[in-house]
């Protein structure tokens, strides 16, 4: 009997196929220990992924405890943090999902985020304003023409609100800034703070930014 050879055109022909095939089972593996990461509580865990973004504690000086949320007006991003000091820290902001601008699918980072950060005074002084900074570049103040901003196209504060502070102030040039002030929060309490994101042109990662105040005297 004779016993059938497969020829190397065969063999070429079923190679791509055994490749995509390996490629799929890669990235939906690499998707499941992604997702898994997400939902893990460990005190050392520095990315936490929500909707099409994660968030991250990797530069210091606080510790994010959980995110949630898509980052939609009814289904907000919310951070939940422990801010250690009365320093300024920063939060890094990544895409994890494809940049479509105005999507509204759900499944893209499309440039608008309705945010919640939710900040539990560890530091041992009271906080009597609180201030954000949006940033594309690390250090580097945000400038009007690269379309990061507060929501600047909106004059009014449908989007921002504070549970600690009844008074807010942006400034957009040179900065993308929000301060709130006119309230307190000792130490020990936790503060929460309202506000849209909008980013025209969206960039794989930019920074918040999130500067307690102290009394000056």
């Amino acid at each position: 009997m004779r016993q059938y050879v497969p020829s190397r055109t065969g063999l070429k022909r079923r190679l791509p196929r055994r490749h995509i095939l390996a490629g799929a089972a890669l990235l939906i593996a690499t998707w499941m220990i992604g997702e898994s990461r997400s939902q893990e509580s460990e005190g050392d865990q520095k990315v936490w992924n929500a909707g099409a973004y994660s968030f991250s504690d990797e530069l210091g000086g606080f510790r994010i405890t959980s995110v949630s949320g898509t980052g939609t007006r009814e289904d907000p991003l919310v951070i939940k943090e422990e801010l250690d000091s009365s320093s300024p820290v920063t939060l890094t902001i990544r895409t994890t999902r494809p940049i479509r601008p105005f999507d509204s699918s759900g499944f893209y980072a499309n440039g608008v985020m309705f945010m919640r950060i939710e900040a539990l005074n560890a530091s041992g002084q009271a906080w009597v304003e609180f201030e954000f900074e949006l940033q594309e570049i690390e250090g580097k103040a945000s400038v009007f023409g690269d379309g990061l901003s507060f929501d600047q196209r909106r004059t009014d504060n449908a989007n921002i609100t504070s549970d600690s502070f009844k008074a807010y102030s942006r400034d957009f040039e040179p900065y993308d800034r929000l301060r709130y002030s006119d309230g307190k929060v000792d130490p020990g309490e936790e503060a929460g703070f309202s506000f849209l994101v909008t980013d025209y042109t969206p960039r794989w990662r930019f920074y918040l930014v999130q500067d307690p105040r102290i009394p000056s005297s």
